[in-house]
């Protein structure tokens, strides 16, 4: 078994908003060059909704599967099949909780699995490029989480 990626941080908000900037709200903090297309404008979707698809449409209108929704729990608990830029037979799985900490804090936990899927060596080589990439992701996600609720919908009408 290849160990699972564990990641914890906090946010400035309530688990309420850190799960709607997740999953609302993605296409506000996701970075453009870790999409599939790498193209700025790109839109990312997640469907909120058991079996909901996670994807891009670049600015074209082409779209890329990353994804479906595994466990819908809101605000707490989130689940997802993970293949971006992979086949879905590749997909690994990502379990995100929000934890209230305190008013307006909320202890966001990740633990992305499933990595012994890929084979041993194939397995350990995109767990070590997927925490990379959780630690290029968060600080995006982290700062969209401290601004008020009302950036979200003026950001979110100009992306679509």
């Amino acid at each position: 078994m290849i160990e699972p990626l564990r990641l914890s941080f906090e946010v400035a908000c309530d688990p309420e908003r850190a799960f709607s900037v997740w999953t609302e709200h993605i296409s506000s903090w996701w970075p453009p060059d870790h999409t599939v297309s790498g193209e700025p404008g790109t839109h990312v979707v997640l469907e909120p909704r058991l079996g909901g698809r996670i994807y891009e449409r670049s600015p074209s209108g082409h779209e890329s599967e990353w994804g479906e929704v595994t466990a819908w729990e809101p605000p707490g608990r989130l689940a997802y099949l993970w293949h971006i830029g992979a086949d879905r037979a590749d997909a690994t799985d990502v379990e995100i909780a929000f934890v209230e900490v305190a008013a307006s804090v909320t202890r966001v936990e990740v633990e992305h699995r499933g990595w012994e899927r890929l084979g041993t060596e194939r397995g350990r080589q995109r767990r070590d490029a997927n925490h990379s990439g959780w630690d290029r992701i968060i600080p995006g996600f982290r700062d969209r989480c401290a601004i008020q609720p009302a950036a979200d919908v003026q950001r979110e009408s100009r992306a679509s």
